[in-house]
């Protein structure tokens, strides 16, 4: 019976695991299609504006890069050792990244998600 029980608790723990991750993602989604400056109570919430850097190609995804970071540090305290590398492609209007990083209440789970910015400034987090 006890098997059981350890059987049933790592399968709850997996699901709220989960949960948190899909969490993470969607509210990433939003932090990074939110330009730095739109908040009116949180003016440094969110990314810089890609229109004021994007005429700065490619030394403009340093810039990029380090925004990404520091505002996932800043404002996703579930996650923790969060690294973010450029990723680069063969479609020039595109800026991809991925963001590595590990769920601050687990020492195990490591989050890995790409993100890809349009030229328009749009960020999609897969």
């Amino acid at each position: 019976m006890s098997s059981n029980r350890g059987l049933l608790s790592r399968l709850s723990s997996g699901r709220r695991q989960n949960d948190t991750v899909s969490s993470v993602v969607d509210h990433l989604r939003d932090m990074l299609n939110t330009p730095m400056g739109e908040s009116v109570t949180v003016p440094d919430y969110g990314l810089i504006n890609f229109s004021d850097v994007c005429h700065n190609m490619p030394e403009a995804i340093g810039a990029i890069q380090q925004s990404i970071r520091a505002t996932i540090l800043k404002y996703e305290p579930r996650l923790k050792n969060v690294s973010v590398r450029f990723v680069p492609s063969e479609d020039p209007l595109a800026v991809r990244f991925e963001v590595v990083a590990r769920l601050s209440d687990s020492r195990r789970s490591v989050v890995r998600l790409r993100t890809s910015m349009s030229s328009g400034g749009h960020m999609t987090v897969e």
